[in-house]
């Protein structure tokens, strides 16, 4: 590959490579600088082939695309798809978008998307703690006020967001790209109901975006799943959840972690401290129940699913000669506690209204399942493992890392 590369390109891109795999983040340089001196690089390729008579595929452009493109932020990107036809192409497949977030997936930098009452708010979430003075106010493309918008699930920088304002219809959004779509209404008699239905977000072995919905409809539960590229809805196997049909049970949003999809399921009504977690295999498309960790049989309990690590984790929250707020983590078919948060209390309405975010001041907030919300200190045992956070939600926000994954095929 070097001698089908001309020195000065070679030379370039080697000496950007170098810089941005520094030892110290401080040391490493700009995204602009970074865009600046890479066009450079490809600017003399380009003139390199065209006196060579070479194609691109033949002056490493699969290095720079897959080694260098894939581990940029995803607005650099989308000036690089401004190049050339032959950059657009490659960087707008399916494929390049699904290798650029899984090498984005691992940074600690994440973004929190706030819903405020009259805004929608951005800021930088860094080592798993909001970093000050990065908000900037965004606008929703839909023509939504904010205030009807929910969060239903947030998957590879894609956001699943019912407007409660025209019939919880679901959209799917790119914060970063600002693209997104509204989901066919074509699939139910009734639209997504907030309080009675669920959903989550994967990709098949086909790398087809889908979207899981589980509707809840008179002691009924059926579970459909939604095609970008189809861009239509079919139904699918739900006998293993019939049981939880009826509106006494309640229902987390879905977390996906290693191509699962997971729910929590409570019924504190019939019978009393009723729980389950449910499990829904994106390859297979069946329903599974899984057991949960022996400290959530205590009652009163709640629960908040997370990912850190790209591993299904758990914050538990009871009773038991006081309130307390445990984390577990799903690994080899068991539950394993990671360590006890300090100082969980009750968040009442009139602070809920004060906190302006889900991550703030070094505390998170957790929701239930049943709209209970509780804060949680983190110390530096606590702050460290919390660094890795893939996904997390909470009342009116959520965590979603900057890809160029499309809501359109």
């Amino acid at each position: 590959m070097m001698e089908q590369l001309p020195s000065g390109s070679w030379n370039k891109i080697s000496e950007i490579a170098y810089k941005c795999l520094h030892n110290a983040r401080k040391n490493r340089p700009s995204m602009g600088w970074v865009v600046k001196e890479l066009k450079q690089a490809l600017e003399v390729q380009v003139l390199y082939c065209s006196t060579m008579d070479l194609k691109m595929e033949k002056i490493g452009v699969e290095m720079i695309v897959h080694e260098i493109f894939t581990r940029l932020p995803a607005k650099a990107i989308g000036r690089f798809k401004c190049l050339s036809k032959f950059f657009r192409k490659e960087l707008s497949n399916h494929n390049f978008e699904i290798m650029h977030s899984r090498r984005i997936l691992s940074s600690l930098q994440k973004k929190l998307l706030s819903l405020k009452d009259n805004s929608i708010i951005v800021d930088n979430i860094v080592g798993g703690n909001l970093e000050a003075d990065t908000s900037k106010t965004i606008n929703s493309p839909f023509n939504v006020h904010p205030s009807f918008l929910r969060i239903i699930a947030s998957f590879k920088g894609l956001l699943l967001v019912c407007n409660e304002r025209i019939c919880c219809e679901l959209i799917l959004w790119n914060p970063t790209t600002r693209r997104f779509k509204f989901l066919s209404d074509d699939y139910f008699n009734l639209n997504f109901v907030l309080n009675s239905d669920t959903g989550g977000m994967y990709f098949d072995d086909s790398n087809d975006l889908k979207v899981l919905h589980i509707k809840r409809y008179r002691n009924v539960v059926n579970a459909r799943v939604y095609s970008r590229r189809r861009e239509s809805w079919r139904m699918i196997n739900s006998l293993n959840i019939t049981n939880f049909a009826s509106l006494h049970y309640s229902w987390s949003h879905g977390i996906y972690s290693g191509k699962t999809i997971y729910f929590m399921v409570s019924n504190n009504w019939f019978p009393p401290g009723e729980r389950h977690i449910v499990a829904f295999d994106v390859f297979s498309q069946s329903f599974s129940t899984l057991p949960f960790p022996e400290v959530m049989e205590v009652n009163h309990w709640q629960g908040h699913f997370l990912s850190i690590a790209r591993k299904l984790h758990v914050i538990v929250v009871g009773w038991a000669d006081g309130l307390f707020a445990d984390l577990f983590k799903f690994e080899d078919e068991t539950w394993i506690k990671v360590f006890s948060f300090n100082k969980p209390h009750i968040v009442d309405y009139l602070e809920r209204r004060r906190r302006t975010n889900i991550i703030q001041d070094n505390k998170w907030l957790i929701t239930s399942i049943w709209g209970d919300i509780v804060e949680v200190d983190l110390c530096n045992e606590s702050f460290k493992y919390l660094q890795h956070v893939d996904d997390y939600s909470g009342p009116k926000g959520a965590l979603f890392i900057e890809t160029i994954v499309s809501p359109i095929d």
